[in-house]
Formats: structure tokens, C-alpha cells, sequence
């Protein structure tokens, strides 16, 4: 997978254009159902993911598509010929969704509402750090420096480690604006599914469901393996600014380690 990993990125870097050898059997077609405004910054993400996934795809014999679904439409959609659903919607919408997808993933992708992911919610995964996350990374950071009044984000368009530098400026040249947050949870998303996919072999929403929930490894240009708690929140770095400039990460050092992304929020659900 590292070597393949390497060749895509050069592959990308150069915009490099490859066809699967003629002959070969039919990839398997993975199909995504993406729920939301079609103006939503998370909906750019989750096309650059898929430009991304299918060069990736070429090379394992698999093929993503993404349809979209108007908001309003949700609750008439048959739902079973997706492998999972990403979502741009608030947290009502959010419960309604999951019940009518039952048994596949459910990205949500903008709603950071505590209760939300206190109420475990089944197949209901958010990429999206939460409220309480965002506030526990501003309080560590303020331990360290108390006078600061910071921001903490999923994502920054200046982010350059780990090579966020080159996923921002992919993103930039595309789509000529930079990635903002939700864009950066739109990307993981349809990461996290063509990764788990290409690690676990099967596009079955159950299958699928069971990889994200307890497998998972996502590093997610962030330096660190990330992965769901039980809440199905995303384990995830935060990164920390002040007035749009970006300061840094957390988990703070000196506050908490590295890698102790539970001192951002609790991994336990409230039942």
C-alpha cells in the first residue's frame, strides 16, 4: 500500500492522467450518496476525495461515483444501492438520515453538536470535531499561553506538515479558493472509505460499517493514526488559530501528549 500510496501522489503531483490496462475485469463500483447543499464547501472536499480515490482506484480495480441527493429529497431515497452516505446537515436531519440509511455509514460532515455524539447514534460517523473538542483544544492552548484567544479548527488552508501542504494546494488549484474545514471533512470522509476498501477488500455497507467502526487507521494529513470512539466521533489533531493565522496543534504539549486525542473529549456515549 506505501509504494501505491507514493505512486499516486506523484501521479497527482505531475496531473498525470492513467487508464487500466484493456482487457482486465470490470472495477468494482463503489457508490456514494452525498446528502446537503450543493453549495457547501464540504461537497468540494468530498469531489477532490474522489478525484483522488479513483486514480487510487485505477490501480485496484475500483471505481467511485457520487450521487447527490437535495435535502428534502432524503426521506423518499432508497438508500440501499450506496456503500455509505456523506452528509452536509444539521443534527435533526443528521437522526433522520441514519434511520432511513440503517445499516450503512453516515458521514456527518458539518454538525459539531455535542449531544449528537453523546446519544451513540448506530452507523453515525462524524468527521467533524465537536463543539466540546474545539473548546477543550482553545483551553489547552490557553494554559500555555494564557493571554491568546484562539480558534480551534479541523483544518487550515496554511496547514504544511505531513503533507497537508501539497492536499491544500491540490485543493486550491482546483476548486480556487482554499480548504476550509468542512472541505477538509468532505475529503477524509471519501478517504476514509476508498483507504478501508483498499485495505479490507469489500464494499459492502455492513462490512464497511464494522471496518470504520473498529478498524480503523486514518492518518488524514495529520501525522497521526486517527479512528473512531464510540460515540463515533473522529479521534482527530486539532489545529489552533488566531485571528485566521495558524498557531499550532493540539493535543498542546506540555498539556497533554502528542498522540492523547481522548484530552480533547470523552470517548464515552452518555447511556
Amino acid at each position: 500500500m506505501k509504494q501505491i500510496a507514493a505512486l499516486i501522489a506523484f501521479c497527482a503531483a505531475l496531473g498525470a492522467s492513467f487508464t487500466p490496462r484493456a482487457g482486465g475485469p470490470d472495477p468494482v463500483v463503489v457508490t456514494l450518496a452525498y446528502v446537503g447543499s450543493a453549495q457547501a464547501s464540504a461537497l468540494f472536499g468530498i469531489r477532490q476525495g474522489l478525484e483522488e480515490a479513483n486514480l487510487q482506484g485505477q490501480f485496484l480495480g475500483q471505481r467511485y461515483v457520487l450521487e447527490v441527493i437535495e435535502p428534502g429529497a432524503a426521506p423518499a431515497a432508497d438508500f440501499s444501492s450506496y456503500a455509505a452516505i456523506v452528509a452536509a446537515l444539521e443534527k435533526e436531519n443528521l437522526r433522520m438520515l441514519a434511520k432511513f440509511a440503517r445499516g450503512r455509514a453516515v458521514f456527518n460532515l458539518i454538525s459539531e453538536d455535542d449531544a449528537l455524539r453523546a446519544a451513540c447514534i448506530p452507523g453515525l460517523l462524524h468527521v467533524i470535531p465537536s463543539s466540546t473538542m474545539k473548546r477543550n483544544a482553545e483551553a489547552q492552548w490557553r494554559k500555555v499561553h494564557p493571554d491568546a484567544n484562539v480558534v480551534a479548527m479541523a483544518w487550515h488552508g496554511d496547514f504544511v506538515k505531513f503533507a497537508g501542504r501539497d492536499l491544500n494546494k491540490r485543493f486550491q488549484k482546483a476548486f480556487n479558493t482554499p480548504m476550509d474545514e468542512r472541505a477538509w471533512a468532505g475529503w477524509a470522509a471519501v478517504k476514509i472509505v476508498s483507504d478501508s476498501i483498499a485495505r479490507g477488500g469489500a464494499a459492502d455497507p455492513g462490512v464497511l460499517l464494522e471496518f470504520l467502526s473498529s478498524r480503523l487507521s486514518f492518518d488524514g494529513q495529520k501525522g497521526v493514526d486517527m479512528n473512531f470512539r464510540p460515540t463515533g466521533q473522529l479521534r482527530q489533531t486539532l489545529l489552533i488559530t488566531e485571528g485566521g493565522r495558524l498557531l499550532g496543534e493540539a493535543p498542546v504539549r506540555g498539556v497533554a501528549a502528542p498522540d492523547d486525542l481522548d484530552s480533547l473529549d470523552t470517548a464515552a456515549c452518555s447511556g
